[in-house]
């Protein structure tokens, strides 16, 4: 499971006074009204920053961090992640789950092992699992209650039931 989850990536900088034009990761933007900190990853290290300013753009989010003033010292974040642990994550409902935690869960159909999830893709109805079959070849599953029928974080584990005509023959 992960304990770092991501909630934006910093696309450029805005204006000349330190702030970053961040592409939100999640679900609920607003968020980040609420967030006090984030970690930014430089790639070598995490740097904890407070934010100190929320203002949003189109479908950005315009963040001002604590002791960054100037265009010059946020430059070099562009295109790093911001991420939060675990405990500052938004609090999920039942039957909801993060991204980052079903990358990688085995995926069993009728109790025979179907493949590895390897992406999840979001439509505006409801999303969509990207499986890696075992024979090299993907299967797209919907992410509705006639298809999923158990996911199971802590063993890694997802029972889905194919519709027919989902995967080749």
């Amino acid at each position: 499971m992960e304990e770092l989850l991501q909630v934006g990536v910093i696309t450029a900088t805005h204006g000349i006074r330190g702030e970053v034009k961040v592409f939100p990761t999640t679900d609920d933007p607003s968020r980040f009204k609420k967030l006090k900190k984030v970690l930014l990853d430089t790639g070598k290290e995490k740097l904890e920053l407070e934010i100190e300013q929320v203002k949003f753009f189109k479908q950005f989010v315009i963040l001002k961090f604590k002791g960054f003033d100037d265009i010059d010292e946020v430059e070099k974040y562009r295109k790093k992640p911001l991420l939060v642990t675990r405990e500052h994550a938004v609090k999920l409902k039942q039957n909801e789950y993060f991204i980052a935690d079903l990358i990688g869960m085995k995926v069993y159909s009728e109790d025979a092992y179907l493949g590895i999830l390897k992406n999840v893709i979001q439509t505006g109805a409801n999303d969509v699992y990207e499986v890696l079959m075992e024979n090299g070849k993907d299967v797209l599953i919907p992410a509705i209650r006639q298809c999923i029928l158990r996911v199971n974080v802590e063993e890694g584990r997802m029972d889905v039931h194919l519709l027919e005509g989902l995967v080749e023959e």
